[in-house]
């Protein structure tokens, strides 16, 4: 099974990472994580004033310090996996990567804000869950 991993450096994320590593049927040696962090664009006026290969930078590092750590921990755990990274909205790059990926199940922590929290600033799960064809498991 692919189990596509979404990563946004949160205790969250922590969370569900664990999950997912003491579950062997999730983990185990015939299946395979993807972990994909997302980050927001950097608008094109900051773009402009900064250069592009700033921006690429300031990019490549944020991720870094998303991923590495999980990295670090998937490989003590012998477990396979493909980190990656993308900026955008956030939902709709979790929908794109899993399915670019082929996953059978997406897996992400829930910051767990309430229908308050929710109805004011929205959610990337429940966008997630909403337009998603496959299995999502949620960890809080």
């Amino acid at each position: 099974m692919k189990i596509l991993l979404a990563a946004d450096g949160s205790k969250y994320t922590k969370k569900a990472l664990a999950f997912l590593v003491n579950q062997d049927s999730l983990s185990g040696p015939d299946n395979e994580v993807v972990v994909l962090h997302v980050q927001p664009v950097i608008p094109p006026r900051v773009k402009g004033m900064v250069g592009a290969a700033a921006v690429k930078s300031y990019h490549e590092e944020e991720a870094a310090k998303v991923l590495d750590p999980i990295r670090k921990f998937l490989d003590r755990k012998g477990i396979s996996y493909k980190a990656e990274w993308r900026t955008g909205n956030s939902s709709e790059e979790i929908l794109a990567g899993a399915k670019k990926a082929k996953a059978h199940m997406i897996v992400m922590g829930t910051h767990g804000h309430g229908l308050l929290g929710r109805a004011v600033m929205g959610s990337v799960a429940q966008r997630v869950i909403a337009q998603c064809d496959i299995p999502v498991l949620l960890v809080k």
